[in-house]
């Protein structure tokens, strides 16, 4: 897997349609201070699911569309592409090029593509776990996570992870740990629910019994020859008058 472009339109500071061939021999994008690296950066981490607002150095999902600036008009949507070679099959799918797209609109609407077919967050993320593209990964570094590579034994740590290939199994022991979670939540419902009724029947079991005892009262009270008696037998039924 291999990636090839990366189309972006109204993003941060993109005003313009720009797109960034990765051809053979490119590993990396410089340039001066102010010129748009780190919104590249933070460009790929949007479109392959980033959904922290502060881990893409804005304030919420409006700033993320181009503003405008004294020469030029606001855009109405911010929108990203990026487009990997998968002639391997390292991403599950049969295609041998992938594009995954990610649009926001300003009256809040977005949505996610692949391959210009719409989709959810949870299938880009899926299409992405076992290959060490995520919005955390170290395949894309920014000049701040160089250092803290350097200093910090749980960034190598969870660098290396990556580079092993453990972090999907990771993530499903996660959410097999959350589901096994929800299940005994749901048991302890369950047996809360049973507690209740169980109080219920015995409450309407006593009721029975005292119904029960006074009918035979009733019945030895009033015996079936009496006058007084305000039952009769009709076809072998008793009925009320």
């Amino acid at each position: 897997m291999r990636l090839k472009s990366l189309e972006i339109k109204g993003f941060k500071s993109f005003a313009d349609k720009t797109i960034v061939s990765f051809d053979d021999g490119i590993t990396g994008i410089i340039g001066p201070n102010g010129c748009g690296k780190s919104n590249i950066i933070d460009s790929i981490r949007w479109v392959i699911g980033e959904s922290k607002i502060s881990a893409l150095r804005s304030e919420n999902l409006d700033s993320l569309v181009f503003n405008g600036s004294k020469t030029r008009n606001s855009s109405s949507m911010a929108e990203v592409s990026l487009t990997f070679e998968n002639t391997k099959n390292l991403l599950p799918t049969e295609f041998n090029t992938v594009t995954v797209t990610r649009r926001f609109y300003k009256n809040g609407e977005s949505e996610y593509r692949l391959n210009d077919v719409s989709c959810r967050m949870k299938d880009i993320h899926n299409l992405f776990l076992d290959t060490g593209v995520s919005t955390d990964s170290y395949p894309i570094i920014e000049l701040g996570m160089v250092n803290e590579i350097i200093k910090e034994n749980t960034s190598r740590r969870r660098m290396l992870e990556q580079a092993a290939g453990i972090t999907i199994y990771k993530t499903r022991k996660k959410e097999a740990k959350n589901k096994l979670d929800a299940t005994e939540q749901d048991l302890a419902r369950i047996e809360d629910l049973l507690f209740e009724i169980n109080n219920q029947l015995k409450t309407l079991e006593n009721q029975a019994k005292k119904a029960e005892k006074y009918f035979e009262i009733k019945r030895d009270y009033e015996p079936a020859g009496d006058p007084s008696n305000r039952a009769k037998l009709v076809t072998g039924r008793e009925v009320l008058i």
